[in-house]
């Protein structure tokens, strides 16, 4: 990550344990040949004779303020360090649906690409819906593990991007982080990517947008399933 000057200069305050300290950071060994005392030239110093200083008040302002945002700083350090753990490493996966979600995970989690995913099939009651799901949020707000370990299905919900109860009739659609939905216009069911304000289209007959791709898959665990890749251009 790049720093400001600002930011690098208010973090080199830190280094400086006392006021005092800061001032002799300003003073040279010619200053002190000719005054022949630290303390006058400290004051000199101070005074505003070797450019602009900060007073006592700023600097002990100005250090606590870095010290207190350098615990952030570490933890996003961290963050961004540290290993991804994917839901779906080390498990065998024999369906093509959860292949498809597997070699699309890392990259949802990290943000390089959205996906929508498409289900078609019958709840636990029998009854028959479908929906579009926001993988990339899905994933944020769920733990994926029993549904890579096959303990679990998933299944689109009232939450979801869009949700369709074809026995009960009932019909949801929902904006998500990454998408808007855009539901009346002419062309019908609309996605909007809210990073680059693309559009994703799910329309089997038209092309799926600028940045997109469509995926039909089979698979055995659902009746219809696909999934719509956006893919995000880094600048």
């Amino acid at each position: 990550m790049e720093f400001s000057g600002a930011a690098r200069f208010h973090d080199s305050l830190t280094q400086f344990k006392t006021y005092e300290d800061y001032l002799d950071s300003k003073v040279t060994p010619m200053d002190l040949f000719y005054l022949q005392s630290r303390e006058l030239a400290r004051k000199l110093v101070e005074h505003g004779h070797k450019g602009t200083i900060l007073s006592r008040e700023e600097f002990e302002e100005k250090k606590a303020a870095a010290q207190a945002a350098e615990p952030a700083k570490s933890n996003a350090y961290y963050n961004r360090s540290r290993p991804m753990t994917l839901a779906s490493a080390g498990k065998e996966l024999k369906d093509n649906f959860l292949k498809a979600l597997a070699e699309r995970e890392e990259a949802n989690r990290s943000g390089k690409m959205t996906s929508v995913i498409f289900i078609r099939d019958h709840n636990t009651l029998g009854q028959e819906v479908s929906g579009y799901i926001d993988y990339a949020h899905r994933l944020k707000t769920q733990d994926f593990e029993p549904y890579f370990s096959g303990k679990k299905r998933l299944m689109p919900g009232r939450s979801d991007l869009c949700y369709c109860n074809w026995k009960t009739q009932v019909t949801t659609s929902n904006s998500s982080p990454n998408f808007e939905v855009i539901y009346d216009d002419p062309n019908g069911l609309l996605f909007k990517n809210k990073r680059d304000k693309k559009i994703l289209n799910p329309d089997p007959s038209s092309a799926p947008g600028e940045d997109s791709s469509r995926t039909f898959l089979q698979s055995d665990l659902y009746i219809h399933v696909a999934v719509y890749d956006h893919n995000i251009r880094t600048v």
